[in-house]
């Protein structure tokens, strides 16, 4: 098992695939994009796969979310699903996704085994998508949402970042939105994860903020029926139930005492934490030729390490050199 000086035991693998996203949101990378990884540093699909299944099968990994960047840009990704589901124990498999290309993958996605996805949608409205992402996509992000609820990635989540001055007066409109098409809302605090490093603190809707506004047109309950457990997210039900909205206090409301997650990133590296700055290279080992045994024994003393908490009500603290989009969600 995995198990942290904490006692936390992380059951929940994160795997960045690419860095590479098809649109720029401002609270994740610059307007002219970063510099990609090199494809040779990148895992190539055999590497991930035996990297999850010592996860899986030697440490106690019972979920694997894929991530990116966009990992609908990776080309293999049907068939690493397809490969991740056949591992047995088999694990719980999920996608974050920004929904590009998910009409087209959807139903593949579902006949590969995965079993839901998460995706990003800030807003409703095509002129302020554009000012978010710098690039005119909302038709194709809401036709791969309805893709996803046709073909039973259910339940299909939304992932919301609400900045202020910009999308922050779309709280309510979003979540009727949602309720209409029978998808779960997920309101996620802004991060320090921009490679701009341009974060403030001043500037984030806080989940008191985003909280404050919902119960303004909706009876919010705590949902006492799903028990939080390690989720980030703090589940409320909408007028009474069965539907639900959740909000992610990422920084004002920190669940770290109870996280059960770690991440491998898409050039091989262990990252205990979204915000931590140290990694533990695991490539340079799968190709130096290290069994299997060897790569979880690297992999276990990874964890061990892990801090108690992201830090960033600390004094000291500084935001990661990586992006959001070089980490995975």
């Amino acid at each position: 098992m995995l198990v942290d000086g904490f006692g936390r035991v992380a059951t929940d693998l994160r795997v960045s695939l690419t860095d590479r996203c098809n649109l720029r949101c401002t609270y994740c990378m610059p307007p002219e994009g970063l510099e990609w990884l090199p494809k040779p540093e990148l895992l190539t699909d055999d590497e991930v796969i035996r990297l999850v299944a010592v996860g899986v099968e030697r440490l106690g990994i019972t979920e694997v979310r894929y991530t990116g960047g966009e990992p609908l840009l990776r080309r293999g990704l049907v068939d690493l699903v397809t490969r991740t589901t056949a591992l047995r124990p088999r694990p719980h498999v999920s996608l974050t996704t920004n929904g590009i290309g998910l009409s087209r993958l959807a139903e593949p996605l579902r006949e590969a085994g995965l079993d839901r996805v998460n995706v990003s949608l800030d807003t409703l409205d095509r002129d302020t998508f554009v000012r978010l992402a710098h690039r005119d996509r909302l038709p194709d992000v809401l036709a791969g949402l309805a893709a996803a609820e046709r073909a039973g990635l259910r339940p299909v989540k939304v992932n919301t970042v609400l900045m202020r001055d910009v999308n922050d007066h779309e709280a309510v409109p979003l979540l009727r939105f949602c309720l209409e098409k029978g998808y779960e809302l997920r309101f996620i605090e802004q991060m320090p994860l921009d490679a701009q490093h341009g974060w403030r603190r001043e500037n984030m809707v806080t989940a008191d903020e985003i909280l404050d506004r919902l119960t303004a047109e909706f009876t919010l309950l705590p949902d006492d029926a799903a028990a939080r457990g390690s989720a980030p997210a703090e589940t409320f039900l909408v007028d009474g139930g069965p539907a639900r909205v959740g909000v992610i206090g990422s920084v004002t409301r920190p669940f770290c005492g109870a996280c059960d997650r770690v991440r491998l990133t898409a050039d091989g590296q262990i990252r205990n934490c979204l915000f931590a700055r140290e990694e533990s290279d695991l490539r340079a080992a799968l190709r130096s030729g290290a069994s299997d045994r060897e790569l979880a024994e690297r992999w276990t003393a990874a964890v061990a390490g892990k801090r108690a908490g992201h830090g960033i009500d600390d004094v000291g603290f500084l935001q990661p050199a990586r992006p959001m989009s070089a980490i995975g969600g």
